[in-house]
């Protein structure tokens, strides 16, 4: 290893580190602008005999929308990995998709104006690939906008970010009966995100959020956007059409500044059971749901359903526990998957995969620790090669936490967490570490170089 080498790949870690700005983007233009792609998408498919599709049309301006988000690329890499970690159902599948997060450690960059934008590296991508980098960058930065603006608007809350697919699961069945075979479109377009904002012993506030990313103008944000309005559609929590939502697409153009456009339905869904004000039990293991996967709604005509995923008020307690449970699957599996984590999802979310440790000796602690700004964390690490370089990274969390959730205790993890949520140091940088991102929800990522 040349030294000029080690120094390259030192200021590529020290990069991740430094703070860069996103703009963000929502105006009644935008909005006016998505209404006019969807009604031509509905137009192009009537014209090909498929009928219009079911959308979300209440979407409006962000009320009191940041005009940018400040964040280091890597928080965004450990937004990504969080997301991937259970999403991905597999116990060694799923830990490499996390660390396949690792893949955009030189995919951002900050301009002169500290804006971010795609580096000669992120540009420099096989057209197979630029779908998949615009989808997982979009669903990054959309999961820390959408925790952001919640979080500022209940800032007496925690905010968790659950992924619907892997939550939604609990509860249906989201592919045909025989594996195979289309389903109902309402069935196939989903939202990327629950967003709870949570008290212990208090009923949670949910919100949905669909999420898109391109590479291309800002008059395909406006196509994805619309199509992100359908997504959101097939989701009720309460009566059918009362879930506030939010629309996030992330522009990534080849040269310019990245850019968020949001738009929003607002509105307040608090998970509270009709004439019940006592707390769902999240320590209780859920059993396999299986809901039929239809919606009520009320017309002028009556009474009539349609496909999709209802979650009504008798039901709320069931999906308070859900979301927490899903939650700590996700939080399990960043620190290193196995049996901590099988115990918090039910088959058809993916248990079976968890079940068998990644690691040995993980059934009774995470295979590595490490104490940063003073914190003890648990979790595992990924040791590869950086341009030929040595690097490190560990994913954890922290041990106080991680033993609640070990031991199945979601309820004493969510007071704990909660009242930790404003201790938490902001340094993006600690001792021995090159970049270190901590969330309020406990987890650290952090990589270094490694000595050889």
């Amino acid at each position: 290893m040349h030294k000029d080498e080690s120094k390259a790949v030192s200021d590529v870690l020290q990069e991740l580190s430094n703070t860069s700005h996103v703009q963000i983007r929502s105006s009644v233009e935008l909005a006016a602008r998505v209404s006019e792609a969807a009604q031509d998408e509905d137009e192009k498919r009537t014209d090909n005999g498929q009928g219009p599709l079911r959308r979300r049309t209440d979407y409006r301006t962000v009320r009191n929308a940041p005009r940018s988000l400040s964040l280091t690329p890597w928080q965004i890499i450990h937004a990504i990995g969080l997301g991937a970690a259970s999403a991905r159902q597999g116990a060694g599948r799923g830990l490499a998709e996390h660390w396949g997060s690792l893949r955009y450690i030189q995919a951002l960059e900050s301009n002169e104006g500290d804006y971010l934008r795609l580096s000669s590296e992120g540009r420099d991508l096989l057209r197979f690939y630029k779908a998949t980098q615009s989808g997982e960058i979009g669903t990054g930065f959309a999961s820390l906008l959408a925790e952001k603006l919640v979080r500022s608007r209940y800032p007496d809350h925690s905010v968790s970010v659950v992924p619907a697919d892997v939550a939604l699961k609990a509860g249906w069945t989201l592919r045909s009966a025989s594996g195979t075979g289309a389903r109902p479109e309402p069935l196939q377009r989903r939202p990327h995100f629950f967003v709870e904002a949570w008290q212990p012993g208090q009923p949670s506030k949910v919100l949905l959020v669909s999420s898109k990313g391109t590479h291309s103008s800002v008059q395909q944000v406006h196509k994805q956007l619309s199509t992100a309005s359908a997504h959101v559609e097939s989701v009720h929590i309460g009566p059918y059409g009362t879930v506030p939502y939010l629309l996030i697409g992330t522009e990534i153009p080849k040269k310019e500044s990245l850019a968020l456009h949001m738009l929003e339905a607002p509105g307040t869904t608090v998970l509270r059971p009709s004439g019940e004000t006592s707390e769902a039990d999240l320590d209780l293991t859920l059993d396999q749901g299986n809901r039929m996967a239809e919606v009520v709604q009320h017309t002028e005509r009556g009474r009539t359903t349609i496909p999709g995923f209802q979650v009504l008020p008798e039901s709320f307690h069931w999906f308070s526990a859900v979301l927490a449970r899903t939650e700590a699957a996700t939080l399990t599996a960043f620190t290193g998957g196995g049996k901590p984590t099988a115990q918090y999802l039910t088959k058809e979310q993916g248990q079976r995969h968890f079940q068998h440790n990644v690691h040995a000796d993980t059934d009774k602690l995470r295979d590595a620790a490490h104490q940063i700004h003073g914190i003890d964390f648990v979790g595992t690490d990924h040791i590869y090669r950086l341009n030929g370089t040595r690097v490190e990274a560990f994913s954890g969390l922290r041990k106080s936490l991680y033993m609640h959730l070990h031991h199945g205790r979601v309820n004493e993890y969510r007071r704990a967490v909660h009242e930790l949520r404003d201790q938490w140091p902001g340094r993006s940088t600690a001792k021995h570490w090159s970049a270190v991102s901590i969330r309020a929800d406990g987890t650290v990522l952090a990589i270094r170089l490694r000595e050889e």
